[in-house]
């Protein structure tokens, strides 16, 4: 028999791990009791297993994960806090550790981690439950994953960094619906508050742009799940869609985009400590077409690296 299963926003009809089950140290939860049974799990698209990799050697250093689109925006990343962190240097090479995969990206240096998870929540998730095993193989603890990246705006100029409260759907609810086994279980997807206030306190040091801590609305499509009139299809007027968004706003909506409620329902059920910071391309309210300059939009997508970088520093005590 199908049927859903209801749940109030932001609540969980799941039981995360009990707090035995981890040590004081806050190593990474598994709500997996399968995985014990397995004599090697190969995580096919990282192109990595535990047969085939010492994740312990490669990864046990990991105190920082950060996560994000494409390869390049990683890769660039990765290079930016090597730098930072005095690990590095201009034009160093960083070698990319899927490389036998064309899946995702991979970068490290130090005790940071830089991923690529694609594009929208079911790719995202799949990056997600490999990245949460690898973590737990390497036998990591006190982890913090942050998802870089960039959104649209709903009453922000364009360029403002947006860290993420709660991630809602596109109903404006705290939750995620997946449909488990013919269920529909939903997750909450709260994120760690006292992160993102130390972040907050981090782009007031910076001083360079805008920052708020606003709910992020995350959607299944770019287009008409994002409200736009600029898609192949379109079946509502510039009315409908604006008091939608304003509804948004309302709601305490400050952006959109397509992995925060996946993202923030993984971190929480295994006891991660996470972060969502994106930067604004466009104000919604005002259009649908990011059409600001090349140069503009590259220096815009650094601030989330820079705001995080900082973070990472100040968090290791090199600032």
């Amino acid at each position: 028999m199908w049927y859903k299963t209801y749940m109030a926003p932001g609540s969980s009809n799941e039981k995360k791990p009990d707090d035995g089950q981890a040590s004081k140290e806050n190593f990474i939860h598994l709500c997996n009791p399968h995985l014990e049974k397995m004599k090697e799990d190969i995580l096919y698209h990282f192109a990595l297993g535990t047969g085939t990799h010492d994740f312990p050697t490669l990864f046990g250093d990991v105190k920082f994960v950060c996560v994000g689109g494409s390869p390049s925006r990683m890769k660039a990343f990765i290079a930016y806090i090597a730098e930072e962190l005095g690990l590095g240097s201009a034009g160093c090479d960083y070698p990319n550790i899927c490389a036998g995969t064309d899946r995702y990206a991979m970068y490290k240096v130090g005790p940071v981690l830089s991923v690529s998870h694609g594009m929208g929540i079911p790719s995202i998730s799949i990056m997600l439950h490999e990245l949460i095993k690898l973590l737990y193989h390497a036998k990591c603890s006190d982890i913090t994953i942050i998802r870089i990246g960039t959104s649209g705006g709903i009453g922000l100029e364009p360029g403002s960094v947006v860290i993420t409260r709660q991630s809602v759907d596109a109903t404006f609810k705290p939750q995620l619906e997946q449909v488990v086994l013919g269920k529909t279980v939903i997750r909450s997807t709260n994120l760690d508050e006292q992160l993102a206030q130390e972040l907050m306190q981090c782009s007031k040091e910076i001083g360079q742009f805008n920052t708020v801590i606003g709910n992020t609305m995350c959607t299944l499509d770019f287009y008409e799940g994002q409200g736009r009139l600029d898609g192949a299809i379109c079946l509502y007027d510039e009315e409908e869609k604006l008091q939608y968004l304003k509804n948004a706003y309302e709601s305490g909506v400050r952006n959109i985009e397509m992995e925060s409620s996946v993202f923030a329902a993984m971190c929480n059920l295994s006891g991660v400590k996470a972060a969502v910071v994106c930067v604004t391309l466009l104000n919604r309210l005002e259009g649908d077409q990011i059409s600001s300059p090349h140069d503009v939009l590259v220096e815009y997508q650094q601030r989330p690296q820079k705001l995080v970088g900082y973070f990472i520093k100040k968090s290791l005590g090199k600032v």
